[in-house]
């Protein structure tokens, strides 16, 4: 017959278990919820429970999500219990707990998680099976898993959680050719870049017509010096008047119709004398 001092020392011993790696980090519910999304759900889903709302902006944020996550599906291929997700998931949490908040060294990491194993591991199943929640070959996957991602990273995530970060602005100098406005019924085309159909159509400047080339060269001609005017430029009737140039043209007139007569003549002669 079981006596009250055993009952109340494995009663200590069931509390002293249940404090391992509790609370825990994700509910039964959320896990549930999880196992049912691909890889960029259980990203998203995460992402919500953790409360993560400036992954684009927070490299902190963005690297601890991505942390939990390849963990999850990590323990996902793994094939875990419900249970056995529970407590991997919050043995992760737990080491960045440590770190961040009680700066726990790497050496002393490595001996916690050993502790921990051996509370919820194989070792403990000489005083109660049911306690056991990982066997041999999954806590030793666990252990090689940890290896990997946390520790071998250990001295990254002490930088990520210690040094000082200053807001370093990035930025770059361009410059470049504003579009003139075109001052048609359209509006502006984007700066970035516009079809050269667009451009010849309502932007570029109209060609210079002859009119204008022909204004142009009027406003500027009294201010250029004429060429000087070669002889065979120089009019011939300069000087002459009206009358002198009618009595020039019939004195030609009466010269030719004298001269077709003449050889009018001639060639009735030689006509008749041929003949």
């Amino acid at each position: 017959m079981e006596t009250l001092y055993n009952i109340e020392q494995r009663d200590a011993e069931f509390q002293e278990h249940e404090k391992i790696l509790s609370p825990d980090f994700l509910s039964v519910a959320q896990i549930i919820e999880m196992l049912a999304e691909d890889v960029d759900g259980v990203q998203r889903k995460l992402a919500m429970f953790l409360n993560f709302k400036n992954l684009k902006t927070c490299l902190q944020e963005d690297i601890l999500l991505d942390y939990y996550v390849s963990g999850f599906l990590w323990a996902r291929g793994m094939d875990f219990s419900v249970t056995q997700y529970s407590k991997f998931m919050t043995l992760l949490d737990m080491l960045l707990h440590n770190l961040r908040t009680l700066h726990v060294s790497l050496e002393d990491s490595l001996k916690w998680v050993g502790e921990v194993m051996a509370e919820i591991g194989p070792s403990h199943l000489q005083k109660n099976e049911k306690w056991n929640v990982f066997d041999i070959k999954q806590a030793n996957a666990i252990i090689d898993y940890l290896k990997i991602s946390l520790f071998q990273h250990y001295k990254l995530y002490e930088f990520l959680f210690y040094s000082a970060r200053e807001e370093i602005v990035l930025g770059t100098e361009q410059i470049i050719e504003v579009v003139k406005p075109s001052g048609g019924l359209f509006p502006n085309p984007l700066e970035e870049g516009i079809s050269f159909d667009i451009y010849s159509t309502f932007i570029e400047p109209p060609p210079i017509l002859h009119t204008e080339i022909k204004r142009l060269d009027q406003e500027q001609g009294p201010m250029e010096s004429q060429p000087e005017a070669s002889p065979s430029d120089t009019d011939a009737l300069v000087g002459f008047t009206i009358e002198d140039v009618k009595s020039v043209l019939a004195q030609v007139t009466d010269d030719i119709l004298i001269s077709i007569q003449v050889l009018s003549l001639d060639s009735v002669l030689h006509y008749f004398i041929t003949g």
